[in-house]
């Protein structure tokens, strides 16, 4: 005789087919229940080997950079990670920072990553258009990041003659033969510093373990292992690649590129950083001046001093307008024109990059006679604008200068940026504009 089910396997039985109808209720037949996915995360790999710093190039540096061992360094730059946005959707080749001494680094990092993006990375014989390299996944953002942080480091270090070459002929042919060798900062536990009246600790600067690589490849390995030091949103990424970056340049020759012993690169400097930050970054040294070569500045009194400009053409260029009428902090044409369409900029103290996604925009009369130009910013700011150089005609087949100048009051900074570089070009933005 068969037993009756309990009471209790009777309740448990209709509760789950009431449960069951809920979920017929809400979520019909046929379609997919989405739950979020977790972030994806690096893998932390332990830093091991190098060596400690010592206590001499721990002070030097700090002050090099800095301007002082004694106070606390600008927390910024221990809190400000390279990190990108989510990747597969629209940005998501734009790092994001906050706006502070930081962002001309990290522009800087923007542009060169944007050139692995849209002209070095693998496309499979072009089935990758430029606007897919625009919305990259997370294997190809941290790909082209882990590039351009080791392209920096090794152009610091010598890696790039061109841009690095010595400040005479046998400067140069020593330079030529002689092999870079890259330095790449990470910390550790162990403070090897202690605070004092002389020295604060920062938590970074005293742990700081130095490598050191004579191959690009063997570079691009170790930064590719330790990427989540630099990617970590919050952490000292920033402050990681200037140290790597001063490092490989070398103490003595940045403070040759500053031309002031008593200078510092980020003693006073502007709300979003210098602009020998992002020269460093862009061409490997930390000069202030952004003309072409040498000019030699005195008069009858004085000896001419040399200014070093930029020594060779610039594959990432760089624009400036900091305000009307100012000429004198003008890039020259190695960094106006590069070798490709890809711009940081300096607008009125605010950084961003400017970039085109055809590679012979530059090489090309006719294609640089209408052609589009995206602008974004570390900030999340992103606009499109179409520029058009065809000489803008009005009715008597001539545009005076008056024309010309009631254009450029009502033109906004952005626009004026642009005319930096294509002068009488008239600009549409497609869409709303800003800055």
């Amino acid at each position: 005789m068969a037993r009756k089910p309990s009471r209790k396997l009777s309740a448990i039985a209709r509760a789950l087919t009431a449960a069951n109808s809920v979920s017929k209720q809400y979520h019909p037949s046929g379609e997919r229940v989405m739950y979020p996915r977790n972030t994806r995360t690096l893998a932390k790999t332990p830093v091991t080997g190098g060596v400690p710093i010592e206590e001499e190039m721990c002070m030097a540096l700090r002050m090099l950079v800095f301007g002082s061992c004694a106070s606390p360094p600008r927390a910024e730059w221990a809190r400000t990670g390279l990190t990108l946005r989510p990747p597969g959707q629209n940005m998501s080749f734009g790092l994001r920072a906050p706006r502070n001494s930081t962002r001309g680094l990290v522009t800087a990092v923007q542009a060169i990553m944007l050139k692995h993006f849209l002209f070095k990375s693998n496309r499979q014989d072009g089935a990758l258009t430029p606007e897919a390299s625009l919305k990259p996944n997370h294997d190809m953002q941290m790909e082209v990041l882990t590039s351009a942080i080791a392209e920096i480091v090794w152009r610091c270090a010598g890696g790039n003659v061109l841009q690095n070459s010595g400040r005479s002929a046998s400067l140069n042919i020593v330079s030529n033969v002689s092999v870079p060798k890259a330095v790449v900062v990470l910390p550790q536990e162990t403070p090897y510093l202690q605070h004092s009246v002389q020295y604060f600790q920062d938590g970074l600067t005293e742990t700081l373990h130095l490598f050191e690589f004579t191959s690009l490849e063997d570079l691009q390995i170790f930064i590719k292992r330790y990427l989540y030091l630099f990617q970590d949103e919050g952490g000292p990424g920033a402050k990681l690649l200037l140290y790597s970056a001063v490092l490989s340049r070398g103490l003595s020759k940045v403070k040759s590129d500053l031309e002031d012993p008593k200078a510092s690169m980020l003693g006073g400097c502007p709300e979003e950083g210098p602009i020998t930050v992002v020269t460093l970054a862009l061409t490997g040294r930390a000069s202030p001046h952004l003309h072409n070569g040498v000019l030699h500045v005195g008069d009858e009194n004085t000896y001419a001093v040399p200014q070093w400009g930029v020594l060779a053409r610039s594959e990432v260029g760089f624009l400036v307008h900091e305000s009307d009428g100012q000429v004198d902090k003008q890039p020259g044409s190695r960094l106006k024109t590069p070798s490709l369409p890809i711009w940081a900029t300096l607008c009125l103290g605010h950084y961003g990059v400017l970039f085109n996604t055809n590679r012979e925009l530059l090489r090309n009369y006719h294609a640089e006679r209408r052609f589009e130009v995206q602008y974004y910013t570390c900030g999340g700011s992103h606009a499109t604008l179409t520029v058009d150089t065809r000489a803008g005609d009005n009715a008597s087949g001539l545009q005076d200068s008056a024309t010309r100048d009631s254009m450029d009051i009502a033109a906004t900074p952005l626009e004026k940026l642009i005319h930096t570089k294509w002068q009488d070009a008239q600009i549409h933005w497609n869409g709303t504009p800003v800055l």
